[in-house]
C-alpha cells in the first residue's frame, strides 16, 4: 500500500492517541504538555496598586501644592483615605489608598519638606495597575495541549499552583537490524559497518523529550528479531531501521506482523525513504525506517516527530511550514515526490548539493526541508517555497498543505 505524505500523516493522527498523565512540581514541568486547562482562582494583580515610586493624588489637585506626611510600602495594608489637598508617598507595587485617583512619579513633582507641588495636568488612573488587568479571576491562562515554558511557570506560580498535570514522558525503544551493523564502540572488520542510525535516533528522541532505550542490533534471523521486539513491547514507540525492503534476510516487517502488528502503511511516496512502515501493536506505535541514514532521517523528521507530538497530547500536533524563497536555481529529475534538505539563513532556503540516501554528513548541515511534487523539474532562484524547519519547532493545530507545487 503506497500512500502520499499527507495520507501517511493523516493515518498517524488517526491511529495515535495521547498518553496518560502524571502530576509533577511546576519547577520540573518546562517542556512538558499540559493535560488540564487552568483557570485563575483570583485576580492578578489581586488589588489596585502603584506602577511607580511616587505620590497618590487627586486629579483636581493638578498644579497645586499639597501636604504629604504618610507613606505606603509594598506589602502594606493601608487604611487611610486620601483627601483633596493631600498626597501620600507610595512605592511600586503598594496598594493604592482609598480615594486615590492617580499616581504621579517622584521625578515629576517638586518637594519642599512635607509640601509637594504637582504637575499642571494629571490623568485619571495614571500609573495605577488595576486588579485583574493581567489575569482576571475565572479566565483561562493555560490551555490543555500547550507546552509549558518558563513563563507558563510564572503564571502558575502567580496563582499559587505548586503541581501540574502533564502528559507522561514517551517511552521509545530503538534498535537496528543487520549482521553487518556493529556498535560504534566496537572495532570492525573491513566488510562491516558502524550502526549510525540507532545512536542518531536515540539522541534525537531524547532531544524531543522522550525516555529512550537502546536495544543492541539483532542478528538477521526471524526468531532473534521477534525476541528483540517482544522485549520492548512496553514501549510507546518502537523504531527500527533497515530490514524493510525485499532482500532475502529482511525479516523486520514479518517479525512485527507475527507479533500482532496492524500495518497502516508500508510504502510512502517520497524520495528518499519509500520503504517506510507504520503500524501498531496494541497502543505501541511501530515505525520501520529505511536503512540508508539520510533516508531514515527524513522519514524520522516527517513521521516520528508527528507521532511524538500526537502522543504527547499537544494541541499543535500537525507540521507547519515557514514561507521563504530559494537561495539558488534548483533542477530535479522529477517524476517522484521529493524531500530536499537545505540550510536556512533567515532569508532563503539553499538546498544541499550532496544529499544521497546513504549519506551521513548532510544531516548535520540541514536546517530545513522542502517537499516537491512529482511535476517539478526546475525552480528559479527567489521562487517562494514552503519549508519545514528541522532545528526548531513549528507546528499547527490543523493540517496544512506541506507540498510545494
Amino acid at each position: 500500500m503506497l500512500v502520499s505524505i499527507p495520507q501517511a500523516l493523516d493515518l498517524i493522527h488517526e491511529k495515535i492517541t495521547p498518553l496518560d498523565g502524571e502530576i509533577i512540581p511546576i519547577e520540573y514541568s518546562v517542556g512538558r504538555v499540559v493535560q488540564e486547562t487552568y483557570t485563575a482562582h483570583f485576580n492578578l494583580p489581586r488589588f489596585d496598586n502603584s506602577a511607580m515610586d511616587g505620590y497618590a493624588v487627586k486629579v483636581s489637585d493638578a498644579g497645586s501644592t499639597v501636604h504629604c506626611n504618610q507613606v505606603i510600602y509594598a506589602g502594606d495594608n493601608p487604611t487611610m483615605e486620601l483627601k483633596i489637598g493631600q498626597a501620600i508617598r507610595i512605592m511600586t507595587g503598594a496598594p493604592i489608598p482609598k480615594g486615590c485617583e492617580a499616581i504621579i512619579p517622584i521625578e515629576e513633582v517638586t518637594l519642599d519638606q512635607d509640601k509637594v507641588t504637582l504637575p499642571g495636568h494629571i490623568k485619571m488612573g495614571n500609573f495605577i495597575r488595576r486588579a485583574g488587568e493581567d489575569i482576571a479571576k475565572g479566565t483561562t491562562y493555560l490551555h490543555r495541549g500547550e507546552v509549558i515554558n518558563a513563563y507558563s511557570v510564572a503564571s502558575l506560580a502567580s496563582q499559587g499552583v505548586t503541581h501540574i498535570s502533564v502528559t507522561r514522558k514517551i517511552k521509545v525503544a530503538i534498535f537496528g537490524t543487520g549482521d553487518e551493523l556493529r556498535p560504534h564502540f566496537e572495532k570492525i572488520e573491513d566488510h562491516q559497518l558502524y550502526n549510525s542510525n540507532s545512536p542518531m535516533f536515540l539522541t534525537r528522541s531524547k532531544e524531543l523529550g522522550c525516555e529512550v532505550r537502546f536495544i543492541r542490533s539483532s542478528v538477521d534471523t526471524l526468531e532473534a528479531l521477534q525476541d528483540s521486539i517482544a522485549s520492548v513491547l512496553d514501549a510507546d514507540i518502537i523504531i527500527t531501521s533497515g530490514g524493510v525492503s525485499v532482500g532475502d534476510k529482511d525479516f523486520t516487517k514479518e517479525a512485527f506482523t507475527n507479533l500482532g502488528m496492524q500495518i497502516h502503511f508500508q510504502k510512502v511516496d517520497i524520495k528518499p525513504g519509500r520503504p517506510t512502515v507504520f503500524g501498531t501493536i496494541g497502543k505501541t506505535a511501530v515505525v520501520n525506517l529505511p536503512g540508508n541514514p539520510l533516508a531514515s532521517m527524513v522519514n524520522y523528521e516527517l513521521f516520528i516527530r508527528a507521532i511524538i507530538r500526537k502522543m504527547s497530547g499537544r494541541a499543535d500536533a500537525c507540521h507547519a511550514t515557514l514561507t521563504t524563497v530559494l537561495g539558488e536555481d534548483l533542477k530535479l529529475k522529477g517524476g517522484k515526490t521529493t524531500a530536499l534538505l537545505g540550510t536556512f539563513d533567515g532569508a532563503s532556503f539553499i538546498p544541499l548539493h550532496q544529499q544521497k540516501p546513504g549519506m551521513v554528513s548532510p544531516m548535520q548541515k540541514a536546517e530545513g526541508m522542502i517537499l516537491l511534487t512529482t511535476d517539478i523539474t526546475e525552480l528559479p532562484k527567489n521562487t517562494p517555497v514552503k519549508m519545514i524547519p528541522l532545528r526548531w519547532e513549528l507546528y499547527a493545530e490543523k493540517s496544512v498543505d506541506l507540498m510545494n507545487r
